[in-house]
């Protein structure tokens, strides 16, 4: 992909990181094999986590662990978690320092290295490569050592690649998090609607 547009730090460092999470739904994240060759995936699904006043989050009432500490630093960074002893999960950092807000890449639509997806994830329907969180980091080799990683260095990037309408973005409750009581309810998971690399469907909100 000729005259790439890597988005810049600014991106992220917005304290509404609801509309960060809305905004990436479109954009292109890289992630080159150990080569060099780039292999990369739109955007299609996001969840946003609001820190410590967030139920679901991490970091809510203040936590501040090992492993989360990443969220505490300065937006633009990844912060990867493994989770129910099998996978690993890809989150954006956003906000100044000491505002721990994450964005959940939850799913993406192969673009670049495709080939290279199936070769780690198996032989399966392409729509199911990269259709969930554990399935995109084992599809782009996303692991622990991309904890911490500046999402503007050679490791892995984002860019400008298209433009999602607000009629094509649909909005719904978080997956998977009915322990955080009523702040299981909140609108705070973006999709594209008619995409077919979606993680699960549901209804949306709106």
């Amino acid at each position: 992909m000729k005259n790439e547009k890597r988005i810049t730090r600014k991106f992220f460092l917005r304290e509404d990181t609801v509309r960060v999470a809305r905004d990436l739904l479109g954009k292109l994240l890289v992630v080159p094999d150990g080569d060099g060759n780039r292999v990369s995936g739109m955007i299609v699904e996001v969840e946003a986590y609001l820190g410590v006043g967030d139920k679901a989050a991490h970091s809510y009432g203040g936590r501040r662990t090992a492993r989360n500490e990443v969220t505490y630093g300065i937006g633009g960074k990844a912060y990867v978690f493994f989770i129910y002893g099998m996978y690993f999960q890809l989150n954006f950092v956003s906000g100044p320092s000491d505002h721990p807000h994450v964005v959940l890449i939850r799913a993406v639509e192969p673009v670049e290295g495709i080939e290279k997806m199936r070769m780690r994830r198996g032989k399966m329907n392409d729509h199911n490569l990269t259709s969930g969180p554990g399935k995109l980091c084992i599809a782009l080799a996303v692991d622990r050592d991309l904890n911490g990683a500046d999402l503007t260095s050679h490791k892995i990037w984002i860019e400008e690649y298209r433009k999602i309408s607000d009629e094509e973005i649909a909005v719904g409750k978080r997956i998977g998090i009915d322990y955080a009581g009523e702040d299981a309810d909140r609108p705070w998971r973006f999709w594209v609607r008619d995409s077919k690399f979606v993680s699960k469907m549901q209804k949306p909100a709106r």
